[in-house]
């Protein structure tokens, strides 16, 4: 049975009322439908790994191309889908708004603005003044659309922990569901940043091999995503497998003959 594109959002926003939603990262509708049958509750889009799978590198996916790429994901599967939506592919307000109601358009459930272009931060004022279009833009649509408000500063060595908690305040108090900083990789700095933060829900980054599911739900962790991690795994074994072919002329041991029901 398909569900429409408003169920689709209830229940996304819904999975963020109590609890840990895990928020795995595919980039190609197999991956989708895969982990709806695994048993995901919801996915998300990650830009990197669509770029890579088109030969690119991450950022250099344009806007149109990343539009098709979600409204293809979105109509794949049943599950609600979080679009990683970059910096909204501009820098003034009015036009981050314009592109949001695009991605609307997509039949996405939720889609995340993040606060820097290239390897430079938005200055706090117009960080927040985007985050304000965007969330206008959710709001005149008249659909249930959750805002996730991303701050890039720890990721790229720009803020430290409490400037990026008065960003992701910042964001919260502009309009924002839910907040993200991709670059905490410590448990502590993680549970400080919840409860800074609360009752805005928290998305944590699967990035650090020392980060795992309980213990991030123990803090009070709302969400976790992939984002380009389940990628790299995926790449990771295709290399070894390649090299394992032209290098010693056989295949790794698979389980070819495994049927997925």
């Amino acid at each position: 049975m398909t569900i429409s594109t408003q169920d689709k959002r209830r229940r996304f926003r819904a999975l963020h009322e109590s609890g840990l939603l895990v928020l795995p990262n595919p980039w190609d509708i197999g991956g989708a439908k895969r982990l709806e049958r695994l048993g995901a509750q919801a996915i998300a889009s990650s830009s990197a790994a669509f770029a890579w799978s088109n030969g690119l590198e991450d950022f250099e996916v344009g806007r149109d191309a990343l539009l098709a790429h979600l409204r293809q994901l979105a109509a794949s599967t049943n599950l609600p889908l979080n679009a990683d939506f970059e910096n909204g592919f501009a820098d003034e307000p009015k036009q981050v708004a314009e592109n949001v109601r695009l991605a609307i358009d997509t039949g996405i459930a939720g889609l995340s603005i993040e606060d820097r272009q290239g390897n430079e931060l938005y200055e706090l004022d117009l960080a927040v003044a985007r985050i304000q279009a965007a969330k206008q833009a959710i709001c005149s649509s008249g659909e249930d659309v959750l805002l996730v408000g991303r701050s890039e500063g720890m990721l790229i060595g720009a803020l430290d922990l409490e400037q990026t908690i008065a960003r992701l305040q910042a964001f919260a108090q502009a309009g924002a569901d839910v907040v993200y900083a991709p670059g905490l990789r410590e448990l502590d700095d993680i549970a400080h940043v919840v409860q800074a933060l609360a009752p805005t829900p928290v998305n944590v980054l699967l990035i650090h091999p020392g980060l795992n599911v309980p213990d991030l739900a123990a803090i009070g962790v709302r969400r976790v995503s992939t984002g380009s991690q389940l990628a790299l795994a995926t790449w990771n074994c295709f290399e070894q497998a390649s090299l394992q072919l032209l290098e010693q002329g056989h295949l790794p041991p698979t389980q070819a003959h495994r049927r997925w029901s």
